[in-house]
């Protein structure tokens, strides 16, 4: 291991590690419908004690002045039942990817500007975006990933063979040899996905349910530099383990100027995030320090 720490913060990590592995075992013992149901009823009850719970609130409140705060809490609990269910089912990952019968696919107008070329994907943390690559696959690409690493190594090992079956074009943890690899696979014909929706105070602010919210112009530097489709995707969680995986490319500008054109892309996958998460709010992320 490339990492050095102390005694007392290995056996922490082992202990954090410990207790993984028995949600892992736990979970993977019972069916997928019922370990779903059951995190996301524990989630929704015990998760608004969490400190973060006051953060998705103010954001809901800033995003929907029109709604009072009772209507802002229901909306709080429902997505706390989301991710306590996105828990569950990325603990299942391999089982709940396998059954398509889960799965409905619009992907017919992303699929025509993807065949036999290079694209850069971008998605939200919405419904359940772990499954999001399913759609580069069922697409007849092998789409590749990147994730943030966490800073428990054990853990990050277990959390990354769950998601890695997804990406046979490989998963790789953010880094600078990582743009590296990225620029490598697109150029090839690849397909490279990102989660867009993460605040990146390197990047510019752009409006994002009337404030100004930091994003990052990675995806769009990528795409624009390159020539390559952009495509937005989404996953909806339409009710319990069942989903349907959106996908559509986006007509970014290309001119002189390919500062603007990236940043105008960026404001555009913004805009369409908003609008998709209009839609469904309790299924996005409300917890993200997006706007500070």
């Amino acid at each position: 291991m490339k990492w050095r720490k102390g005694p007392l913060t290995i056996i922490r990590y082992r202990i954090e590690w410990l207790g993984l592995k028995i949600l892992l075992t736990l979970v993977r013992l019972m069916p997928i419908d019922a370990a779903s149901a059951i995190m996301g009823w524990f989630w929704r009850h015990l998760a608004p004690f969490n400190r973060r719970h006051k953060r998705a609130l103010a954001n809901l409140q800033a995003a929907y002045p029109e709604k009072t705060l009772a209507e802002c809490q229901a909306i709080a609990r429902d997505m706390w039942e989301n991710l306590g269910r996105v828990t569950a089912e990325t603990i299942l990952l391999d089982r709940v990817t396998s059954d398509r019968a889960r799965f409905t696919f619009d992907l017919e107008k992303a699929r025509r500007q993807i065949d036999g070329v290079g694209c850069v994907v971008v998605s939200m943390h919405s419904g359940n975006w772990e499954v999001t690559a399913l759609g580069g696959i069922v697409a007849g690409h092998q789409p590749a990933g990147v994730y943030q690493a966490t800073k428990n190594p054990y853990s990050d090992r277990e959390i990354f063979r769950l998601r890695q079956s997804l990406y046979p074009g490989g998963l790789f943890a953010k880094s600078h040899d990582t743009a590296r690899r990225i620029l490598s696979i697109v150029r090839s014909r690849g397909m490279f996905s990102f989660l867009a929706d993460l605040r990146d105070i390197r990047g510019p602010k752009v409006p994002f349910f009337g404030r100004p919210a930091y994003a990052t112009t990675f995806p769009a530097t990528i795409a624009r530099g390159n020539r390559l489709p952009l495509i937005i995707t989404r996953v909806v969680r339409e009710r319990g383990v069942k989903f349907r995986i959106e996908a559509k490319p986006l007509d970014y500008p290309i001119t002189g100027d390919r500062r603007a054109d990236v940043e105008e892309a960026t404001r555009m996958i913004h805009r369409q995030f908003e609008e998709w998460i209009r839609e469904y709010p309790s299924q996005w992320m409300w917890i993200h320090r997006k706007w500070g």
